[in-house]
């Protein structure tokens, strides 16, 4: 009777590179063959995984192909593998496996064998693999038309699987039309004439789509001179064939297309010229970081979004945020205004209409929504919306179909929908302005925006933003914020929040007659710089030496040096931040003997 150790021995004693493989993968052991090629000790393979040794390519394919169709098969058959032994030698292999299981279905153990290919195999096993994975359609056949081997690209063109096409005859994959050319015998004497070039044929998928094919063909011949190989190259000309018939119909599909796209155009164009000159989001203040997190923490998800904030805070700046940061970021972003639809138009302009639908309606248009299909819809002043209206965007943000006006067609979209506004809507609800499951629609992640005056010192960078953007944007030469006129802007209320601060800066630009910005002309209720100054010369009205006036004047020539980066003249100078000629600075740094610091 044999023992268990009797098994043992025969297992490791076998001629045959051999192992056995634990449930998780790892090796339960290795036969003597096996450590004797790749140059280890049983020790150092047991309990490891197999893809540690070998090559990077098959370890991927051992993980992501190999060890699936294992689990899903119970075996593998000849599955090529490149070992790497101690020394760093590639031994190429066939290998097979097979599952063992216990009387009771759970799993015992994997047998895997390897066994080495000679020089010859290797080099067959090469070609076939270039074979396999040339990037064109070839299928070679035997003389009597039965199909040999097929690369890929054939496999991928017909959805068939390799088991699935070998050893049948190349005829089963043709058209009906082109099966009864070659009937009774036809097939052999077409390969039996040899070499040909060009012949039209039709093949047919495996789902049923019929594919027009030119095929040119190489014919290989035994010792007596009779084909017994045919290498047949196909180019796909289906399209080729089809380009009238297409042509025709895209003409007709153009000309209803470019009316919809005149539409989008319009739209686009409004969206384009608000996010060019709307900018970014600007500031560091603990307000505003809070704000971002908020953000960055509902881009990434499909959620509904309302966005609230005074009017002029950047409500639709931080839709575009939300946006940008989202997987549909590639997508369209297309915005709603609420509050500039007139009531009777609303239907048409989120769902779109058709032809005849209402007296005006001359053609077809397409929705907001169906604009946005694949995006986002940003839909500004949301408490706009009409009480009779809202029932049917609820139900196109349930449902995530509509009907356009006049149109009994219902019509799917994917879109997410960011709202906002500067109204109470809770209070709305209250008043039964507002449905309380469309509020609950749109506000499943409420976002903040914080006024402009709980931002600290984001209120002057977003006033140098807007200065450098309004410079550019009108041709005039750079300006920038005097120390007395950031002060100002930072101890202003700004009810109109980012807006209003975004209006006295242009307004600033345009009527500033030279170089240096009249931040005052634009605000009346600031005071100029010179004012500024002499306030802060004669704090309480208190009279001030001429040696104590001396040194408030280098001390403010030093502060402007540093501003500037001890730049002197130029754009963004300290003679310009001052206001006065370069000329007259560089004087009055001699006459008060001003060095920079290590210069």
């Amino acid at each position: 009777m044999t023992s268990p150790n009797d098994y043992e021995w025969l297992f490791r004693k076998a001629p045959v590179m051999t192992t056995s493989i634990a449930e998780d993968g790892t090796y339960l052991d290795v036969n003597d063959a096996m450590l004797e090629r790749l140059g280890y000790q049983r020790d150092a393979m047991v309990g490891r995984r197999p893809e540690e040794f070998a090559t990077e390519e098959t370890a991927e394919r051992i993980v992501h192909e190999l060890r699936p169709a294992l689990r899903r098969r119970g075996k593998l058959e000849n599955k090529p593998v490149s070992l790497v032994t101690a020394s760093g030698e590639v031994v190429e292999c066939i290998t097979n496996a097979i599952v063992e299981y216990d009387t009771q279905g759970a799993y015992l153990r994997t047998v895997a064998m390897y066994t080495e290919l000679s020089d010859q195999a290797r080099a067959n096993f090469k070609y076939r693999t270039l074979y396999r994975s040339t990037p064109a359609m070839l299928h070679t056949v035997d003389g009597d038309g039965l199909i040999i081997t097929v690369t890929n690209h054939w496999l991928s063109k017909l959805g068939f699987t390799r088991e699935e096409v070998l050893g049948r005859p190349i005829t089963d994959f043709m058209s009906v039309d082109d099966q009864k050319k070659y009937a009774d015998g036809g097939l052999r004497e077409l390969i039996a004439e040899g070499d040909f070039n060009n012949l039209e044929r039709q093949m047919v998928t495996k789902d049923g789509q019929k594919i027009d094919l030119v095929m040119s063909a190489i014919s290989h011949r035994d010792v007596d001179g009779r084909v017994d190989r045919m290498l047949v190259a196909s180019k796909d000309v289906t399209e080729r064939n089809r380009a009238e018939r297409e042509l025709r119909r895209t003409l007709a599909e153009n000309a209803r297309l470019r009316e919809e796209l005149e539409q989008e155009r319009d739209y686009l164009r409004e969206e384009v010229n608000e996010a060019l000159n709307f900018g970014r989001i600007v500031g560091t203040s603990p307000a505003l970081r809070r704000m971002l997190k908020r953000v960055e923490a509902v881009a990434e998800t499909p959620a509904s979004v309302l966005v609230q904030g005074e009017s002029g805070v950047g409500k639709e700046l931080v839709a575009r945020e939300i946006h940008a940061r989202s997987p549909r970021a590639g997508g369209p972003l297309v915005k709603v205004n609420c509050a500039s639809i007139p009531k009777e138009l609303f239907e048409s302009e989120f769902f779109g209409h058709v032809k005849g639908a209402f007296t005006g309606a001359h053609r077809d248009r397409v929705g907001r929504f169906q604009l946005a299909d694949g995006g986002t819809i940003f839909l500004d002043e949301v408490g706009e919306i009409p009480m009779e209206l809202q029932g049917k965007l609820l139900r196109v943000l349930q449902e995530s179909e509509f009907e356009r006006v006049g149109d009994d067609i219902t019509r799917s979209v994917d879109v997410r929908v960011i709202a906002a506004t500067n109204r109470n809507l809770e209070q709305l609800i209250v008043d039964g302005e507002f449905r309380e499951d469309l509020f609950y629609r749109l506000s499943v992640f409420p976002v903040d925006v914080p006024p402009l005056r709980e931002r600290g010192a984001d209120i002057v960078q977003l006033a140098q933003h807007f200065l450098q953007q309004t410079c550019k944007d009108f041709g005039r030469e750079t300006m920038t914020l005097t120390r007395s006129q950031a002060g100002q802007i930072k101890a202003y209320g700004w009810p109109g929040n980012v807006r209003e601060l975004k209006n006295v800066i242009e307004r600033a630009v345009i009527l500033s007659p030279g170089k240096a910005l009249r931040l005052d002309l634009s605000m009346p209720d600031l005071k100029s710089d010179e004012e500024t100054v002499t306030i802060v010369q004669q704090p309480g009205n208190e009279l001030m030496t001429e040696a104590e006036m001396r040194d408030f004047q280098k001390a403010n020539i030093v502060k402007a040096l540093e501003q500037a980066n001890w730049k002197v003249s130029g754009s963004g100078g300290a003679a310009e931040l001052l206001g006065v000629r370069p000329t007259t600075l560089a004087d009055r740094i001699r006459t008060f003997k001003i060095k920079r610091p290590g210069g």
